[in-house]
């Protein structure tokens, strides 16, 4: 009970977490229930009739293959980008929390790309990986790989997933460095001293100090896969070519704003929240046995 804040002020508290119940308020509740709403109605394209059509939208979406294949398409780029952005920023944090010399310099560098917006960090990409003026697009041609990912579905569905990992790899470097940098080094030498080598001590003391961490970022940079990569995808492929990268977010975006069926786009937006919300829902309740707190 000594511990429990005691405010003078009983409005206090309230003022003080009234910013973030407004902000919630204002940019999830308020949008979530238009879409949930929106999702129930059948309107005409230009708004002017409306009729109440309960789950309908919803059944014709699951009959339909494209949306089903976008389904597909989402899961496997998610799992892609988290796999691959955890594992790109895990091992440069372990790199750069050696005593080498410049370190600063490479973390610096190494947190960069965090501060670029996601459609700018898809330009770069475009400028290296366009097949008439990329540079490394006419590299690879040039070695007899036939790279033009405006054509070929697999490479632009790498390309998108490349740039995407690129632009998440800083903002899990910074966390699994703060992460590496609380880990007491008595710990480490206490575990040299008896003989284990460099593998052994990362798997067996540093890793599983990390497992907060690494948690952590599962979520987060499963929830960037599904809703923060718009960016990229609009800026390199806009979702094609022949539908090769269009995820479930740039296909609501599709139906939405450029073929005008707002309830389907809707119904999608109500879908990609209930799985984000079950896919963190399960994380917290299978993968969080595995994490290990100190």
């Amino acid at each position: 009970m000594g511990d429990r804040p005691v405010f003078s002020n009983k409005l206090l508290p309230y003022l003080l977490v009234a910013p973030q119940v407004i902000v919630t308020a204002v940019f999830f509740v308020w949008p979530a229930s238009q879409a949930i709403y929106q999702a129930v109605l059948r309107s005409d394209p230009f708004g002017l009739r409306t009729r109440f059509v309960g789950f309908a939208n919803f059944t014709a979406l699951f009959s339909d293959p494209y949306y089903l294949g976008s389904v597909r398409l989402s899961f496997l780029f998610s799992a892609a980008v988290a796999l691959a952005a955890i594992s790109a920023g895990l091992l440069f944090a372990v790199m750069a929390n050696k005593p080498i010399r410049g370190a600063q310099v490479y973390k610096t560098l190494l947190i960069w790309p965090y501060a670029l917006a996601p459609a700018v960090a898809a330009v770069l990409w475009l400028f290296l990986f366009q097949p008439s003026i990329g540079i490394i697009a006419r590299a690879l041609q040039g070695v007899g790989i036939p790279w033009n990912y405006t054509l070929n579905g697999t490479q632009a569905l790498f390309l998108v997933i490349l740039a995407s990992v690129w632009k998440q790899v800083s903002y899990n470097f910074i966390f699994f460095l703060a992460g590496l940098q609380a880990i007491p080094k008595s710990l480490v030498e206490a575990a040299r001293v008896d003989g284990a080598g460099s593998r052994r001590v990362f798997w067996s003391i540093i890793f599983p100090l990390l497992t907060p961490t690494t948690f952590f970022l599962l979520v987060m940079n499963t929830v960037y896969a599904f809703f923060d990569t718009f960016g990229a995808i609009d800026a390199l492929t806009k979702g094609g070519p022949g539908k090769a990268t269009e995820t479930m977010c740039y296909k609501l975006y599709v139906d939405g704003f450029k073929n005008f069926q707002i309830n389907s786009s809707a119904a999608q937006s109500v879908v990609l929240m209930v799985l984000v919300i079950l896919l963190t829902a399960v994380q917290f309740r299978f993968i969080e046995r595995r994490v290990h707190y100190v």
